[in-house]
């Protein structure tokens, strides 16, 4: 695995060894920054459910600004950690070790973000849901922030009537979903 484009093209990233972590594959990448690439210049990302952080890593190499990586599991911390330093992303980086529903209940002085990466484990499709529901999730958002989640093309989460879809892009069996919040809330 490595970073795409950007500063950092070329870069090798770690991914935690066994079946706890999917890191998004290169043809997702490049797809998903296609479409974000305008809009990545000095952002604030969020990146839920992070992983070893390719998303997050592939948003600071290609002009984000700064990166908060939520992620629970300690081996994908581990490897998160040594991609940022690898990359030299460390001191744009914050890393929050928690259950992202808990984190998103909890108070960010780091926010907010123009653009949250929610990239959930695929086979809990209830965990989308709520996440895109959460009242923190939007109170973390920039008035024009988008929200891409990551999931599998058969799953289709419930949105909370305050949210949208702007674009969905099908690769393979995943769909990216960019999703706006109005402004009522």
């Amino acid at each position: 695995m490595r970073v795409v484009a950007g500063e950092a093209k070329g870069r090798a990233l770690v991914v935690p060894k066994g079946g706890g972590t999917r890191a998004a594959t290169d043809r997702i990448r490049e797809s998903l920054f296609a479409i974000l690439e305008p809009r990545l210049a000095d952002a604030a990302v969020l990146d839920l459910f992070a992983g070893a952080g390719t998303l997050g890593i592939e948003a600071l190499s290609r002009g984000a600004f700064r990166a908060t990586f939520v992620e629970r599991g300690a081996p994908a911390i581990t490897a998160l950690r040594r991609n940022l330093h690898a990359t030299g992303y460390a001191g744009r980086a914050r890393v929050v070790r928690a259950n992202v529903l808990s984190y998103l209940a909890g108070a960010d002085e780091a926010g907010p973000y123009d653009i949250v990466f929610c990239d959930p484990p695929f086979a809990d499709v209830g965990i989308l849901t709520a996440t895109l529901a959460h009242a923190g999730l939007r109170s973390r958002l920039e008035p024009d922030a988008l929200v891409v989640a990551r999931l599998l093309r058969k799953h289709r989460p419930e949105l909370p009537p305050s949210a949208r879809i702007g674009r969905s892009k099908e690769i393979g069996e995943e769909t990216l979903m960019f999703v706006r919040y109005d402004s009522r809330g």
